[in-house]
């Protein structure tokens, strides 16, 4: 572990001094590329440094047991031992976790799609409730949640709802709850009190850039048509909301949010761009899983991943055996055990599996 912290440790400062270089300088893509780099190497760097001042203090403290007569200078270097020890090994199991490799997609932005399945009204009442406590915990992540299109159910919620989520590692935690999610609770609607079950999937994409996905104009169909919805009397009135189709892929994409019908169709060139990308993930996805079973973010939409049981106040993640009898905090947008839980069993199977 040492010798490949050693090397990222020169990595970071090679960095450091070719982030000052006139040549990158003006090089604003290479700049952005090598920038994000050393800021993915500082954090391991820092931790380095304090790993390696522990290891120094330990042998200091070693030497003086081993070396020192005077018993209360014995007893202080004891003392300072009994406290570094257990701080190394912290710092030692931090620093494995951040060599794990990651997923080059986590820094990316989110696209998430959420749609109602199988329990008529009430799981278009679920997909809202899963909208909303998505977005409060991008609120409490200080993430940006911003609305590209939306189906609404005719007693509540959504059919369909796709938003766009921009902040610091919101496709790395978010891509954890891909997949369908059941409801087991009593529908407004139930005169008898019987419990009913019904679904909603959930599909994370990790949002493409331009530099990623080159998108030719003559490969799209590009249709407009009138808003629905709320919004504002704009939406029937002018044909802003923008339809496109990748030819080639058959990929379709579509944005009716915004006002302007410019804006609908820059939103909607990023989802065609993300579809198209995400198929790219998926092969890579496809091949690893291959290699090394996954049980955690496998991608499969069609897998049945979490309950939430309303009677019981019970929320359970399936695939890691995690139960929590908190449910009323999680639908308001605490989820933060659910995935680092899923976080850290993902990482135990890259530990597991050699990275």
């Amino acid at each position: 572990m040492i010798d490949k912290l050693e090397a990222i440790k020169k990595r970071w400062t090679e960095l450091g001094t070719l982030l000052t270089d006139a040549a990158v300088v003006t090089d604003q893509s290479r700049q952005r590329k090598l920038g994000k780099e050393y800021k993915e190497l500082s954090d391991i760097v820092e931790l380095y440094d304090k790993y390696r001042q522990v290891l120094s203090n330990i042998a200091n403290n070693k030497h003086i047991l081993e070396t020192e007569r005077d018993e209360e200078f014995r007893e202080m270097a004891k003392g300072e031992l009994d406290e570094l020890l257990p701080k190394r090994d912290q710092l030692e199991d931090e620093l494995k976790d951040l060599l794990i490799p990651k997923d080059p997609e986590d820094d990316r932005n989110a696209i998430i799609e959420i749609r109602a399945g199988t329990g008529g009204d009430e799981a278009s009442i679920f997909a809202g409730n899963l909208f909303d406590m998505y977005k409060r915990y991008c609120e409490n992540q200080e993430w940006t949640m911003r609305l590209i299109s939306s189906s609404p159910g005719t007693a509540g919620g959504f059919k369909e709802i796709i938003a766009e989520v921009e902040g610091e590692g919101a496709y790395g935690k978010l891509k954890f709850e891909s997949g369908v999610h059941r409801v087991q609770r009593v529908p407004k609607t139930e005169t008898q009190g019987r419990t009913h079950t019904s679904a909603a999937t959930v599909a994370v994409l990790p949002e493409a850039e331009e530099v990623d996905v080159q998108i030719r104009t003559e490969d799209i169909r590009r249709d407009t048509y009138r808003a629905s919805g709320a919004g504002g009397q704009h939406v029937n009135k002018t044909e802003s909301a923008v339809r496109l189709t990748h030819i080639p892929t058959g990929v379709v994409a579509e944005c009716q949010q915004e006002r302007s019908q410019m804006r609908n169709y820059e939103v909607a060139m990023t989802m065609l761009r993300t579809k198209i990308y995400e198929q790219e993930v998926q092969k890579r996805q496809s091949e690893i899983s291959r290699q090394r079973k996954t049980m955690v973010s496998t991608g499969d939409r069609s897998a049945k991943i979490r309950t939430y049981n309303f009677p019981q106040s019970r929320v359970t993640d399936h695939r890691i055996g995690l139960t929590l009898h908190d449910i009323q905090n999680i639908m308001l947008g605490d989820i933060d055990e659910l995935i680092e839980s899923l976080r850290i069993a993902e990482n135990a199977e890259k530990l597991k599996a050699g990275g």
